[in-house]
């Protein structure tokens, strides 16, 4: 008999000690603060993702529980280039180790180079996604090359005209600097 498992209440253990795999083709809207930042620019995307669990004998007995965890997404932003929309490609491809709980999860991390989580018989899987596609977003998204070509000028041709037309902020405070000679 095969155990079903959920990706909103993923009990953790269970699911690496049976070798477990799970896979979805979600809509964008599931994850509400992905869809937030999208900003309602095309809220018809979709976000891919395959988990797969596994229980690592360990020397001395017992195991490690680990949680190999694959995601696609095309989310939309605005080019900071162009101002215009881009579909930016993430991928997420990470491992994670899970320890009994949050403390053990703590003190590891300085010393584990693995991404260390507490255990759960309620593990949110979706959760971990949209986390990791949170942390995937760019900080500066771009086009590779920009649909309209885009103003590379600092300023128009009458800019230089306007800023000389502009008094000087501080020919005020040379009134003031009046002074007896010899007074600093």
């Amino acid at each position: 008999m095969t155990k079903e498992f959920s990706p909103d209440r993923l009990d953790i253990k269970a699911f690496a000690q049976a070798g477990g795999h799970l896979a979805g083709h979600d809509s964008l809207l599931k994850y509400e603060r992905l869809a937030q930042e999208a900003k309602g620019l095309h809220p018809d995307l979709y976000v891919d993702w395959d988990a797969r669990g596994e229980l690592r004998a360990e020397p001395g007995g017992g195991g490690q529980t680990w949680l190999h965890l694959r995601v696609h997404a095309t989310f939309p932003m605005t080019c900071q280039r162009c101002l215009a929309p881009v579909d930016v490609p993430l991928d997420v491809d990470r491992s994670f180790r899970f320890v009994a709980d949050e403390a053990t999860a703590e003190a590891l991390d300085d010393e584990s180079e693995e991404d260390l989580l507490a255990l759960s018989r309620e593990f949110h899987l979706r959760e971990l996604i949209e986390d990791e596609l949170l942390m995937a977003l760019p900080v500066v998204p771009r086009h590779e090359v920009c649909p309209d070509p885009v103003a590379l000028e600092s300023s128009a041709e009458d800019f230089e005209a306007a800023n000389a037309e502009k008094p000087n902020p501080f020919a005020a405070l040379a009134s003031l600097r009046v002074g007896k000679p010899g007074e600093g």
